[in-house]
């Protein structure tokens, strides 16, 4: 199984579909924001003509009103890795979500179900009064958090009340990755962030012709909760404020591509220490069909 991992607009798509079509490959998506049906554009989803030139999977399969959770992505997975070896293709996971790629591969944490009362009453909670109770209830996990972090405070402040062990200690117990099942060949792209902050402004200007408005318009026509994963996409927000008359455009492609780079920043720290040391990071720029041709060679030989 290959996998080809990084920053949002470091080339990964391109790569994963010319790969594919090399060795017949099928590519599943592994970023949070393209499995939604709602963002073709808004993020960066491969186009129909790219995603009818070699398989792909996984790619905005989900209706905006459903929340997609690591776990539930994590099954629909597996699953197409098992189709894909079975039809005797090479499986190609391919984004950024690191948190996606951490429970497919070393499983999940076994936590029972939160009572709903309890996550009512926490999900209530200013940021600052969660982590204070978090500090005074579980330190161990609160050392492990910054003070902003709101979900991830939010969440292990339900667990230690929910079931009385800290996310912590549940996070040793887990199970049902695949990392030991696959025969795993990784590639982090990493290019250089001033080639990966200029490509980020670039790409968000391309969206707005291509029909990243029209997207926010159909979603805000919906009525959906703003606590939402897909109302939560980059970029969302500021065109919504846009479209509301709150904000100028000029403000808004601003806006946008800060948190875009922004984005983009968190991912390339994510994806430059998390990962086991051993996985090949490739730092070059990815230009044209030559570049995609040569990294294709060198991953190409690791998986013969």
């Amino acid at each position: 199984m290959a996998l080809i991992a990084g920053p949002t607009a470091s080339g990964k798509s391109a790569l994963a579909l010319a790969l594919a079509e090399r060795a017949n490959g099928a590519v599943i998506n592994a970023d949070a924001s393209q499995v939604y049906a709602d963002l073709a554009v808004l993020s960066a989803r491969p186009t129909e003509e790219e995603m009818a030139r070699a398989p792909h999977r996984l790619f905005g399969f989900l209706d905006g009103a459903e929340a997609c959770s690591a776990a539930r992505w994590a099954e629909a997975a597996k699953r197409e890795i098992a189709v894909a070896h079975e039809g005797g293709q090479l499986p190609i996971l391919v984004g950024g979500t690191g948190l996606y790629i951490r429970t497919l591969l070393d499983g999940i944490a076994p936590v029972p179900e939160i009572d709903p009362a309890i996550r009512a009453t926490v999900r209530t909670l200013p940021v600052a009064e969660a982590y204070a109770a978090l500090q005074a209830e579980d330190p161990r996990a609160a050392a492990c958090l910054a003070p902003a972090d709101s979900a991830r405070t939010m969440r292990a402040l339900e667990v230690i009340r929910s079931t009385a062990r800290s996310i912590l200690d549940w996070r040793q117990e887990k199970a049902g990755g695949i990392a030991h099942q696959v025969s795993l060949h990784p590639l982090i792209l990493l290019p250089p962030r001033d080639w990966l902050t200029a490509r980020c402004d670039a790409r968000f200007e391309a969206m707005l012709i291509q029909g990243a408005v029209e997207d926010v318009e159909a979603l805000m026509t919906r009525g959906l909760s703003p606590d939402l994963p897909v109302m939560r996409a980059i970029g969302l927000p500021e065109i919504a404020g846009w479209l509301k008359g709150t904000i100028s455009r000029e403000e808004m492609v601003l806006r946008a591509q800060l948190a875009t780079r922004q984005y983009a920043k968190r991912q390339y720290t994510w994806f430059n220490r998390q990962p086991p040391s051993h996985w090949p990071r490739h730092t070059e720029i990815m230009n044209n069909k030559m570049d995609l041709n040569n990294v294709i060679k060198l991953f190409s030989l690791a998986l013969t």
